[in-house]
């Protein structure tokens, strides 16, 4: 046993020893390979981002300590045209044979050729080329670092370097930073000559991010021009720019102390060859001039309209509202000029999906003698009214072993000339699918088809004025839509029928709000009597309870088995239905728990068959901090909160079929409709760990709880763990609950726990990798379901969060990322305690998941 791990180490060491010697292999001699930065401030040692950030030498990056990229370039051939002469020139007689097969001049060009070069081509892109040191670029680093600290008040700070050689072509690079006293300000005065911005300056000084005895950050200095510029041009400074703001910092003989003088000038104003200067005016809107076509009308007449202080102008006769095109805009006549009101105005335009991005233009009026007047023209290109949207796709899923999915849809935009959407789409599928379920044996065996209708409203679409509530710039829109859906050979062949009246607006920047105020849901299950040929473990388990008190059981319950001695197995329906009847008659003698265990199956089978009404309300609040796509250190955080049975509720008690029924049974046009409270909240968080490396992560909570006409949640609004966006290490809806180990085909609940964390990182190229952990369950709670292997019983129930973790791979086509991972059950509730850690981690129990984008 000694001498196979000797053998081991000694493979090890020799693998590290000739990896180590190979990352040197294009370090020319005399020169060295960076190995480490070792920034020191004050003798502490910092290797954040920030400090990194101001070097520009950084080691080459690697992945878990192995330095891929770097390990592919040097796979490439320094010269692969040269080595390729040098072999012609070795072997005269391959020369000869490519020159009578081919022409010299055709020999020659086979140096830069694929086969030749492409190699070698494709591992220089694709690698990285080993960072060797060089001096000019550290003495740039020391000096960036200098201006680091100098910008934070750090006048006299010290910087050094030190250059340590390594052996076999390494080095290190120390840089050691004296940051000494920092400088404070003291006095800070302000000397603006134009008395209309010394006035506005005044009114907002107090919330300057100058301040007194701070210390000094040119950061805030750079901050305070950005907030200055911002409040001066929201309120009429129309000509005023950042660069107008100057600072003199005055630190001679102040003893660690800074004096600040603010300065602004007059402004200097360019005419023809001359120049000069005068006061900064506050400019009013004098005219707000739209400007829009009609590409329907063949008439090339202006067609003009007056409202509300709008002057509107059309090529050809004008195709919308007034109100629609005014309501968009902020600006207005006799309003000072606001850059808010001008990006208001873009963002309102541009969200109505009915023009292109807009053209905001000001120019002084002539006609106003004080020159203090602006013209605004906003010009509006239109979209296409009609857009068509068909598309075709093959499938392939757990249910059809090949399907051809189809859609077709039309937009009709300005529908009733106030910048409306009407949205019309209908989509079908047919299938193919071997499943026992499916009793039609053709081909294509399988069916579903629907349509959708969707109506946008540009505005708040209520019986009374919202506007102190909810005002035009929150950009507000209302959206109603119905859906109709249809399955064949597929489940319980559902039909599927929706209708939401939905808010939507934009409390802040990064912030939306959206109430669905009418959320309505009817399904019905067509073939309810298909419950136990789809849902195969149920019907397994009830097999085995009809096969022990086989004695007991009606014979013509059983189809009649294949070989003499197999047992049998229940026919469905009537074999099914009759046992379970049976049992719950006491007309067959089972002992409590397998009474209990039955009882449960006939449960799941009323709930998952009934047909279920849905009429809900629900409120989603959502803040994003992400700025632009490139951002990488964000969060979002969306809470969300659903009621539904409550307009039902009020109805029902009214209606001649709920006379003498009791609460709990009651229904709406005879369906059962359904009651519960559902809350959600959903975090997610990235952090940006520089050079192509990100760590996000997702935290998720949700509980929905039935009361009233309910005793359970409908299956199409429970909670399901496992899937591509999950835990990955466990496949939809097979995770749970609880530790009862997934024994359903599509196990359910109503009380969902996850958490998630991923490293993501670029391996080269476009393609990426990822390591991550998955941490989550389901569980009942508050409903039908007793079975403590199910339910959540508190803190003990943690025991019960599973534990998948994995790697994974994304490729980035700039559109949309392709991604596949593996995940991995580390730690599987559903097993006894003892064969829970690791017992199915490897390949053979491992789940692969394909996706789009990121799963969060």
């Amino acid at each position: 046993m000694r001498n196979i791990t000797t053998k081991i180490a000694l493979i090890l060491v020799s693998g590290w020893f000739l990896y180590s010697c190979s990352l040197v292999k294009n370090v020319p001699e005399g020169k060295h390979l960076l190995k480490k930065n070792d920034v020191r401030v004050n003798g502490e040692e910092k290797n954040d981002d920030e400090h990194k950030a101001q070097l520009y030498q950084l080691p080459n990056s690697s992945v878990l300590g192995w330095h891929v990229r770097l390990s592919i370039y040097n796979l490439a051939n320094k010269d692969a045209d040269s080595s390729y002469q040098a072999w012609l020139v070795k072997n005269p007689g391959w020369h000869n044979f490519f020159r009578k097969t081919l022409s010299e001049k055709q020999v020659q060009r086979l140096g830069n050729s694929f086969f030749v070069s492409g190699f070698s081509n494709f591992a220089k892109k694709t690698g990285e080329p080993p960072v060797i040191i060089d001096p000019n670029r550290i003495k740039k680093s020391r000096n960036r670092l200098f201006a680091f600290y100098y910008k934070k008040g750090y006048f006299r700070a010290n910087v050094k370097y030190t250059i340590d050689t390594l052996e076999k072509k390494r080095a290190e690079v120390r840089y050691d930073v004296e940051t000494g006293k920092p400088y404070i300000l003291d006095s800070i005065a302000a000397f603006i000559e134009t008395p209309a911005l010394d006035s506005l300056y005044n009114t907002t000084k107090e919330v300057s991010l100058i301040k007194k005895n701070d210390q000094y950050n040119e950061a805030n200095f750079t901050g305070e021009r950005e907030r200055i510029t911002t409040y001066f041009r929201n309120r009429g400074a129309y000509t005023f720019q950042q660069n107008n703001i100057s600072y003199i910092i005055d630190t001679v003989g102040n003893n660690y102390k800074a004096n600040v003088d603010l300065i602004i000038d007059n402004e200097t104003v360019k005419q023809g060859d001359s120049t000069f200067v005068r006061p900064f005016k506050l400019y009013k809107i004098s005219q707000v001039n739209i400007y829009t076509k009609n590409p329907t009308s063949p008439e090339q007449a202006i067609d003009s309209v007056s409202f509300n202080g709008f002057n509107l102008y059309s090529t050809g006769k004008l195709n919308y509202r007034p109100k629609a095109l005014t309501d968009a805009v902020f600006i207005t006549q006799g309003g000072i000029f606001s850059d808010r009101n001008r990006v208001l105005t873009s963002r309102y335009l541009t969200n109505l999906r009915v023009f292109n991005y807009p053209t905001i233009e000001y120019k002084e009026d002539p006609k106003d003698p004080t020159g203090t007047s602006l013209i605004t023209n906003i010009y509006l290109n239109p979209r296409k009214k009609f857009r068509f949207t068909p598309s075709v796709d093959f499938t392939h899923s757990n249910i059809q072993d090949f399907g051809i999915q189809g859609s077709l849809g039309i937009s009709i935009r300005n529908i009733f000339k106030g910048a409306e959407i009407l949205e019309i789409s209908t989509r079908g599928n047919i299938g193919s699918s071997r499943d026992v379920a499916i009793p039609d044996r053709s081909f294509f065996n399988i069916l579903e088809y629907g349509a959708d209708l969707k109506l946008t409203f540009p505005r708040i679409f209520f019986p009374f004025n919202t506007e102190k509530i909810i005002p035009k710039s929150m950009i507000p829109s209302t959206i109603m839509s119905f859906g109709i859906s249809r399955q064949r050979n597929i489940g319980l062949d559902k039909e599927n029928f929706t209708g939401i009246l939905n808010y939507n607006w934009t409390p802040q920047r990064g912030r939306t709000a959206k109430l669905d105020l009418f959320n309505i849901q009817y399904i019905r299950n067509v073939n309810a009597g298909n419950y136990f040929n789809v849902y195969r473990s149920s019907y397994n388990r009830l097999n085995e309870y009809a096969n022990a008190y086989e004695s007991q059981v009606d014979p013509d319950y059983f189809n009649a088995p294949l070989n003499p001695g197999d047992a049998k197995d229940l026919k469905i329906e009537s074999g099914t239905t009759g046992f379970i009847t049976d049992v719950q008659d006491n007309n067959i003698t089972v002992n409590e728990e397998d009474r209990k265990n039955i009882n449960r199956i006939e449960e799941r089978r009323q709930r998952l068959t009934e047909n279920n009404l849905i009429f809900a309300t629900n409120f989603t609040y959502t803040t994003n901090s992400k700025e632009g796509l490139v951002d990488n250190t964000f969060f979002i955080f969306k809470t969300k909160v659903e009621a539904a049975g409550s307009i039902p509720s009020l109805i029902a008690p009214f209606m001649v079929e709920n006379k003498d029924v009791a609460v709990g049974d009651r229904t709406l046009f005879d369906v059962k409709y359904s009651q519960y409270i559902k809350g959600e909240l959903d975090f997610v968080k990235h952090f940006d760990l520089r050079r192509g490396k990100v760590l996000a992560m997702r935290a998720f909570f949700g509980l929905a709880v039935p009361y009233g006409n309910s005793t359970s949640i409908p299956f199409a609004r429970s909670y399901f763990a496992g899937g591509s966006n999950d835990n990955r290490a466990w496949q939809s809806y097979s995770l749970g609950p609880g530790r009862s180990g997934g024994v359903n085909d599509f196990n359910e609940a109503n009380l969902k726990m996850a958490y998630s964390a991923e490293l993501r990182f670029n391996i080269f190229g476009k393609l990426n990798g990822a390591i991550f952990g998955d941490v989550g369950n389901i569980w009942n709670i508050f409903d039908e379901v007793d079975d403590p292997n199910f339910t959540f019983n508190g803190l003990k129930s943690f025991k019960d969060l599973a534990f998948g973790s994995g790697v994974g791979f994304r490729y980035d086509f700039n559109f949309f990322i392709v991604r596949f991972d593996v995940g991995f059950k580390t730690y599987n509730p559903g097993k006894p305690e003892g064969e829970r850690w690791f017992k199915e981690y490897n390949m053979s129990r491992c789940v692969y998941n394909v996706g789009i984008n990121y799963p969060f």
